[in-house]
């Protein structure tokens, strides 16, 4: 066994295997996404990305917006996003480099900005912030991981969350009204919250 997690910055080589190929369709489009071991939901389209997807309004096909993946594993919201809105800017985001590897493959061709956490300028202000967070990094890292980006929304910038109800979702929820949010719970399905964040 290793130490390493789908947060892990750089996954021990071993971690890797084989490829896969995960297939899911989202927003009336259908998707064949290369994975690995060593990233977040190798196997299948994570359900909570699925609820996410299929319950947030993907943004609409005219958008010119920023849109930014947060935690973007493999790239599945990335490749939604920039699929559905193609005159969009989508950035997807991650601290593993496998995942963004992966990422950078699976969108090659619809232009996805695919960058370590660091890597994005400060300057960028995103219009929709999409993310399935990684809950299980505790509550310290996750809070730091949402201060860190949800602030970077623009003065009318929406973001989409997903959480699971048993990993913390509610507390989550409140967390965020805490922290001066606008928060929504705008759905529930199969035990996951998916959460609208807005400036007040």
């Amino acid at each position: 066994m290793t130490g390493d997690h789908y947060f892990t910055a750089e996954p021990s080589a071993a971690t890797a295997g084989a490829e896969r190929i995960v297939e899911f369709a989202a927003g009336g489009h259908e998707f064949a996404l290369r994975a690995a071991g060593g990233v977040f939901s190798a196997d299948r389209l994570d359900p909570g990305t699925g609820v996410l997807l299929r319950k947030a309004p993907l943004p609409a096909a005219a958008s010119v917006g920023t849109l930014l993946d947060l935690g973007c594993g493999y790239g599945p919201i990335a490749a939604v996003l920039a699929t559905v809105a193609p005159r969009a800017t989508v950035y997807a985001v991650d601290v593993n480099a496998r995942a963004r590897a992966l990422a950078a493959a699976n969108t090659a061709a619809l232009g996805v900005r695919v960058c370590a956490p660091d890597d994005v300028a400060e300057a960028v202000r995103f219009d929709e912030i999409w993310s399935n967070p990684p809950i299980r990094i505790g509550k310290t890292e996750l809070h730091a991981l949402l201060g860190r980006w949800l602030p970077r929304l623009s003065a009318d910038g929406v973001a989409w969350l997903v959480a699971g109800r048993h990993l913390g979702g509610d507390s989550l929820h409140r967390w965020l009204v805490d922290e001066g949010w606008q928060v929504e719970r705008h759905a529930s399905q199969k035990g996951f919250r998916v959460l609208r964040i807005a400036r007040n």
